[in-house]
């Protein structure tokens, strides 16, 4: 009785806890974060694990992860690499010839010369061979790697061949790699490429790396070799790299302790007895840095040692920091000369000016950007569309940006001329005549060119020569046709001369268009900033026209030869012509309207009037209007029939009407 009594005392006072009840409201954590966030702030660490994931299980280097580094003391070298995992199916056709050739650009070594690719055992890669080897590869590595103080490295190559071979030991495999050092920016840094397969023909195999490698292995092993090749990291020079952070608007090492350490966005720097004088030391940092972040407002002091930080904290401290490269961006492209800056995400507004400078906002994503001095008198800051061909768009260059969704002027255009549903070339250009448009003609088959576009898209019908089918919601349905072809805002190269070469040149320049557009509509570029150059520039634009006989003065109003653009345009074709005869030793043969030409698509050339396409054979060539469509069919027979500067492309057995 007694025993079985005990018993039943024994089962009255078990404890059996509930699990946590779930509470909610702003800065609430689940008990599991909360209790893990307290075991990472006091230092404990998974067992068997790092970083609280499991160790990787498959790809070359996952044993070299787990040693390398274990023995890496806290005064060690910093290293940062970026790495990216390129599938090529997923790719764009020239997207690795364009990383090796952005990799190599202009402007990137210490006097500010090209690029040169080097090797494990040259110092003059061969590109094109490295790319010819690597065709039928399925993927490729590609690195950005960042010694802390590399201009203290004497030889930056010595240094990343040496990593490299560490690497080749850590793999196990030899790697076939080049490698681009490159010094235009604050911190020196190596871009390289691998590639993703190992030995050759049937006996290579596919390079697959383990994630842990790729995440810390490698990093570690730079670092490991920054130390021996600079030496450890002095007390004083951890320290005064860690004041500095202070005073820093961006998101910094004494910001990431502060997140580590809140528990509910609370910060509590409590000292405790047993504290060490390098410790105090971080202490007064960190509080230095609170303070700073108080002024910024992105803390606040609740008492003597706790503070809450932002719920965002991170996101606005890395939105700053961002912010502030973008201004010394563009403060080093427009090189002292004044102006408002303006930086957008996506222009709600068209801007057209020169490019004052560019440049990659994310070098490993190769993700370019603009600063565009506007005629608007502002400088302008420009993300570029994913996968933007920075080569295309020369330093000086008059672009226009525009919004994708933005209505054109051009297509409202056109649907004032439609009636019953057609739009015609002639009636439309016998209108613009009879309304004094100054190039009627010029003004026409840039409506055609649109229209052709949209014709390829299948938003309308062309019916017969010049003549189209129009619906009336052409404006709602060109919308998002034009944000279907580019990803975020339009890019147009209007002139590949800066506007100082423009004056005097002969051919239809982007100051010639812009002349005939403010003599129609009135609109004139602003009276500072780029916007006064463009004014000087069309002044003595006008002069020039008026010594060629193709513009007159009466009192403050000029008037300019009919059909402007055409005659400068055929004046330019003629000179080139006749140039590229006397250097070829071949017949040029000039195209009339209308006129079907055929022949090897042998080059292209780049005029002032635009780009032409030299189709050719044995005994002559034809010169026509290029359009990106058929660059892909150099050396290949083509035909096309001209019509002013629009142009019909036949390409066999598709045929293909470009703008």
């Amino acid at each position: 009785m007694a025993s079985r009594k005990q018993s039943h005392e024994g089962e009255r006072l078990r404890i059996k806890p509930a699990a946590p009840k779930s509470r909610s409201g702003p800065g609430w954590q689940p008990f599991v974060s909360q209790v893990l966030k307290a075991t990472s702030k006091a230092g404990v660490k998974a067992s068997g694990a790092r970083s609280g994931r499991p160790a990787s299980t498959f790809g070359r280097g996952r044993v070299a992860a787990g040693m390398v580094g274990n023995r890496l003391p806290a005064d060690a070298r910093r290293v940062v690499i970026k790495s990216r995992f390129m599938v090529f199916k997923n790719a764009s056709a020239n997207s690795i010839a364009m990383h090796l050739r952005y990799i190599e650009r202009d402007g990137v070594t210490r006097d500010g010369q090209r690029g040169h690719a080097y090797g494990a055992a040259t110092d003059a890669a061969d590109l094109k061979a490295f790319e010819k080897r690597g065709q039928s590869d399925r993927h490729q590595f590609r690195f950005i790697i960042s010694v802390e103080d590399a201009e203290q490295l004497e030889d930056l190559r010595g240094y990343t061949r040496e990593l490299m071979r560490g690497m080749e030991i850590d793999l196990e495999t030899p790697l076939d790699w080049v490698a681009v050092d490159h010094w235009d920016t604050d911190n020196a840094h190596t871009h390289v490429v691998l590639r993703g397969r190992t030995g050759e023909g049937r006996a290579g195999r596919d390079l697959v790396i383990a994630p842990d490698y790729m995440a810390y292995g490698m990093r570690m092993r730079a670092s490991e070799l920054a130390t021996d090749w600079l030496g450890p990291r002095t007390e004083l020079e951890i320290r005064q790299a860690l004041q500095r952070e202070v005073e820093h608007e961006r998101l910094t090492s004494l910001d990431r302790t502060l997140l580590r350490q809140a528990v509910l966005d609370v910060v509590d720097l409590t000292e405790t007895p047993a504290t060490t004088v390098n410790l105090r030391q971080r202490q007064t940092l960190l509080r230095a840095r609170l303070q700073r972040l108080e002024a910024m407002g992105l803390a606040g002091r609740s008492d003597s040692n706790r503070w809450r930080l932002a719920p965002d904290l991170g996101r606005s401290l890395a939105a700053m920091g961002e912010r502030g490269d973008i201004v010394r961006a563009m403060h080093r492209a427009m090189k002292g000369e004044t102006r408002e800056l303006t930086i957008e995400a996506s222009p709600a507004m068209s801007i057209t000016g020169r490019i004052a400078g560019k440049g990659l906002a994310d070098e490993l994503h190769e993700r370019g950007y603009l600063v565009v001095d506007g005629v608007d008198g502002r400088a302008h800051y420009l993300k570029l569309p994913a996968g933007a061909d920075l080569a295309e768009l020369p330093v000086g260059s008059v672009v226009e940006i525009r919004p994708p969704a933005q209505e054109r002027a051009v297509d409202r255009s056109i649907l004032a001329e439609v009636k019953d549903g057609i739009y015609t070339t002639a009636s439309h250009q016998a209108q613009l005549a009879r309304a004094g448009d100054r190039d009627p003609k010029g003004t026409a088959e840039a409506h055609v060119r649109r229209l052709e576009a949209l014709r390829r898209s299948g938003i309308v019908e062309r019916v017969a020569e010049g003549v189209w089918a129009v619906p009336p919601d052409l404006l709602q349905k060109a919308g998002p046709h034009d944000a279907q072809k580019v990803a975020g805002h339009a890019i147009e190269l209007l002139s590949h001369l800066p506007i100082e070469q423009q004056v005097k040149a002969m051919g239809a320049t982007w100051l010639d268009r812009s002349l005939l557009a403010s003599d129609s509509r009135g609109s004139q570029p602003a009276r500072q900033g780029f916007g006064v150059q463009v004014r000087e520039a069309m002044a003595r634009r006008v002069d020039f026209l008026a010594g060629q006989g193709l513009a007159e003065r009466r009192g403050l109003r000029v008037v300019f030869a009919r059909n402007l653009l055409a005659t400068l345009r055929e004046r330019e074709l003629a000179s080139v012509g006749q140039d590229l005869q006397r250097q070829t030793g071949k017949t040029w043969r000039q195209v009339q309207d209308g006129q079907r030409v055929s022949g090897i698509y042998r080059q292209s050339v780049q005029l002032i009037s635009g780009r032409l396409a030299m189709l050719g054979d044995d005994l002559g060539f034809s010169l026509v209007p290029w359009r990106p469509v058929i660059e892909q069919r150099l050396g290949q027979r083509l035909a096309a029939v001209v019509h002013g500067s629009t142009v019909t492309w036949d390409v066999g057995r598709h045929k293909v009407l470009s703008l």
